[in-house]
């Protein structure tokens, strides 16, 4: 629908613009092929509550990857209940369920990468098929990989990435929150600033990086949704990034 001169020239103008006048123009322009996508922990809160406000019917993706916090599960129900979202639940292909059964404690563990493909970039990717535009909550203070981020990112396959909340910094999360009485993770206030995954995160420090907690010790700060990754739909062509031989686990399975 646009051109990459034409994403280029409106991300640059953005730069200026409030969140809700981006997500306002994105709603405007692509329904009803846009959909958002949210974890549902403290951070994503001001954008959940923003697409609240300005169209309830915004379709909003949540990857239930099966390893969530009890805490998570709960407060996602809270939100969409009270807020009238329209939250759709994505799950991992069914090809991978046996292999998943087989490894469900070690592969978060032992192969976060494709623990990662399997449960979050694999899902989303076939949710957003259809899709003209997806919605993003990432922030540019909040990872090395997102600092370069654009808030327009037009993707290979035509799919227009949008990250309203793009320079907005903690600072200006918590503004937001406190302004509109927003609710809380409810383990925010035990030391997980940034939630995802209970295998792969811990409590941290008031000092430590919000994201400090998310897959410590294993040399990883993302899962892949905002990644190259997120380009790759074939799980051959990621093989390198794993340490699980998956052409031979599809292979195994009958699904090659």
């Amino acid at each position: 629908m646009l051109t990459p001169l034409e994403v280029e020239r409106l991300s640059e103008e953005f730069e200026t613009k409030t969140p809700q006048e981006i997500i306002a123009w994105a709603i405007d322009t692509f329904w009803p092929q846009i959909a958002m996508s949210s974890s549902f922990q403290t951070q994503s809160v001001p954008l959940l509550h923003m697409a609240g406000q300005i169209n309830r019917n915004l379709l909003i993706f949540f990857i239930d990857t099966g390893y969530h916090f009890w805490e998570t599960a709960i407060f996602r129900e809270q939100l969409a209940s009270e807020w009238h979202l329209n939250v759709l639940d994505v799950y991992r292909d069914t090809r991978w369920d046996i292999f998943v059964r087989q490894n469900t404690r070690k592969l978060p563990l032992e192969d976060p990468n494709l623990c990662c493909f399997i449960h979050k970039v694999e899902p989303m990717q076939r949710a957003l098929k259809d899709m003209l535009a997806w919605v993003s909550g990432i922030r540019r203070d909040q990872t090395a990989v997102r600092a370069h981020a654009k808030i327009l990112e037009l993707q290979e396959d035509g799919l227009l990435k949008i990250n309203p909340l793009l320079n907005w910094t903690k600072a200006d999360v918590k503004r937001y929150a406190e302004e509109h009485n927003l609710p809380s993770h409810p383990l925010l206030e035990k030391g997980y600033r940034s939630v995802g995954c209970a295998p792969c995160t811990v409590a941290i420090g008031l000092n430590d990086d919000e994201r400090a907690g998310r897959w410590q010790g294993r040399g990883k700060t993302e899962c892949g949704l905002h990644t190259d990754m997120f380009k790759h739909k074939n799980v051959a062509e990621l093989k390198g990034d794993f340490h699980t031989d998956v052409l031979a686990v599809e292979g195994s399975q009958g699904n090659r």
